[in-house]
């Protein structure tokens, strides 16, 4: 990355505004693409990002671990001598442990899991698997013998690389995953401390993610409907629940061939136990609309924005062909409001500009297939020179409407005997019908609620924030690596997607520090360039005082500098290398 400026003038002053930008190759070129805006890194904008800072991971505490006895020490040195030694990963490691710090997962691990007669508290074990699978998602093996002795987390710490081992670690997994309900409560709480969240609505959502091996021993790890388009391998279903800002509240693991809908009753009524009923609002996708879902939510007087399945649609065919009663409440985006025939409920009817191009391109696509096949298939019959089974032919009609099923009801397909030698032909037909309610139905859909008192357009903007629960799965899936499971035990599978869950409530935390800092939304991009920031051991001999080492982290560049002074953040120059167990800088 490197820096790029634009020069403006404004009321006879010259203006100087700075962006982040990095080289990206697009096919055969290379463009410029705009990491951040950087506005135009003055002294007030220095002094707003530090605040901004302050209030997420709390003052700087230098004098601790990052000074030592040396600053003042003047010796004569022998330049023949001076070395570099043991060059550790700094900057992400040091993010990281802000993070967990201004979270106050560092406190609570502390509480919850108190030193006994081990040799390493078990709190900062849980600090570096949640480190680890921010930065460098691995395995613990992983960790242990190659990633953890490449960071300076022994020194942040204070915990030596030999001390860290594989089996301290799956202990530690162990040990984290007994309090989960007290970490997702504590987390909720203190989201809105520092972000100002609000979780009186939640959104939830179902994924899933799969096994490598055969996972006998978890009775959890079952086949079903994979989202990762893996049926062959073994499964578990995680329900995420997350604030209409995107920011994790909670979880729960369920068997791989769970239905949605079996999933709702069990997560409304944990979360509710953790964070409270009063005034909450429930929304979900249309996999969680069973009948016996809605009835229960609407006895139990709980509010809900919930999708209804396509075929609800044919319900409201008089008021989707109705020209009267839509509003535009965004480009290409009209809504109307309807009551629910059975129930009362309202119902919202959304109509959407760009989903109807896409819908009318699947119809056409899978039409022209299935047209070509059977062309196709009608030619090798019409060819034929014996007497061919209709029940094979009708067997071949089924294969091909199976592969095409959102186009297969257009085709009205007869076997009619005739006087050939195949003894019959094909007659298709298309249907009118279908393509009357393609028509009208294209980039329609319904949704329902029982909430009475917010607009259409309120109603509608809540629904589509889903897309940040889905946003979340993408990130745990392909920033934290929560697939594939390679655990086969079933606490260890659940303590694996715990510690997945707290590494993107830091990843969201990250995020969120980022947008307000002006910095976009992409955490990763963050990690990636703080990670080329090392410390180092200098080491310099001297005429009179022995061997000085001297730890010290590498000064960013240009680029580096500038992001770390939109979030306000000032690295160290020196660490200790004395041996002494003293606090990380950062505290929350």
């Amino acid at each position: 990355m490197y820096l790029r400026y634009t020069t403006l003038k404004k009321d006879g002053k010259v203006h100087r505004y700075w962006r982040l930008v990095r080289s990206v190759r697009v096919g055969r070129r290379v463009i410029q693409q705009t990491v951040a805006q950087l506005g135009e890194l003055d002294e007030r904008g220095r002094l707003q990002a530090r605040a901004l800072a302050r209030h997420v991971i709390g003052e700087p505490e230098q004098a601790g671990l990052f000074d030592d006895d040396k600053q003042r020490l003047t010796v004569p040195v022998r330049l023949k001598g001076v070395r570099i030694e043991r060059s550790r990963g700094f900057g992400d490691v040091y993010l990281s442990l802000a993070l967990w710090r201004a979270t106050g997962l560092a406190d609570l691990c502390e509480k919850l899991l108190p030193c006994g007669k081990e040799a390493v508290p078990w709190a900062k074990m849980a600090a570096v698997l949640v480190a680890a699978r921010l930065c460098e998602p691995s395995s613990e093996l992983h960790i242990a013998e190659d990633w953890y002795r490449r960071t300076a987390l022994s020194d942040l710490l204070q915990l030596d690389a030999d001390l860290v081992n594989k089996d301290r670690l799956y202990r530690a997994l162990d040990l984290l995953l007994e309090h989960k309900a007290e970490l997702e409560a504590h987390l909720s709480r203190r989201s809105g401390e520092l972000f100002a969240i609000d979780n009186e609505v939640l959104l939830y959502d179902v994924t899933s993610t799969y096994f490598e091996g055969e996972a006998e021993g978890n009775a959890l790890a079952r086949r079903g409907y994979s989202r990762d388009h893996r049926p062959d391998c073994k499964q578990v279903c995680i329900a995420l629940v997350v604030t209409f800002d995107g920011f994790p509240v909670g979880y729960e693991v369920f068997a791989g061939n769970t239905h949605d809908s079996r999933t709702v009753q069990t997560i409304v009524n944990t979360m509710e136990a953790r964070h409270g009923v009063v005034g909450r609002v429930w929304i979900a996708d249309r996999g969680m609309s069973s009948a016996a879902n809605l009835a229960w939510l609407r006895q139990t007087g709980r509010r809900y924005i919930i999708g209804a399945p396509k075929a609800e649609l044919r319900k409201f065919a008089v008021e989707l062909a109705a020209a009267d009663g839509w509003r535009a409440i965004r480009d290409g985006i009209e809504v109307k409001l309807a009551r629910w025939p059975d129930t009362g409920e309202t119902a919202i009817l959304c109509r959407s500009a760009d989903r109807r191009i896409k819908e009318q391109a699947m119809h056409d696509k899978f039409s022209y297939r299935i047209a070509a096949a059977l062309a196709k298939l009608a030619a090798r019959i019409d060819s034929s020179s014996k007497r061919l089974s209709a029940a094979q032919i009708n067997r071949q009609i089924g294969r091909i409407l199976q592969r095409n099923q959102r186009s297969a009801a257009r085709f009205q397909i007869t076997v009619q005997a005739a006087d050939c030698p195949a003894g019959f032909r094909l007659h298709v037909e298309h249907d009118q019908a279908f393509d009357a309610w393609a028509t009208l139905s294209e980039g329609a859909y319904v949704l329902r609620t029982n909430i009475a008192d917010w607009s259409d357009e309120q109603l509608w903007r809540a629904y589509i924030q889903l897309t940040q629960a889905e946003a979340a799965f993408r990130i745990q899936k392909n920033e934290l690596h929560v697939r594939p499971i390679w655990h086969q035990r079933a606490d260890r599978v659940q303590a694996h997607i715990l510690v997945c869950f707290l590494a993107f409530v830091l990843w969201k935390c990250l995020e969120m520090w980022q947008r307000r800092a002006g910095l976009g939304s992409s955490p990763r991009t963050v990690l990636e360039e703080l990670t080329r920031i090392h410390s180092h051991d200098v080491i310099l001999p001297t005429t009179t005082h022995g061997e000085i080492r001297l730890r010290c982290v590498a000064q960013p560049d240009a680029p580096q500098a500038a992001l770390l002074d939109r979030l306000g953040v000032v690295l160290p120059k020196r660490m200790r290398t004395d041996n002494l167990d003293l606090p990380l800088a950062l505290r929350a």
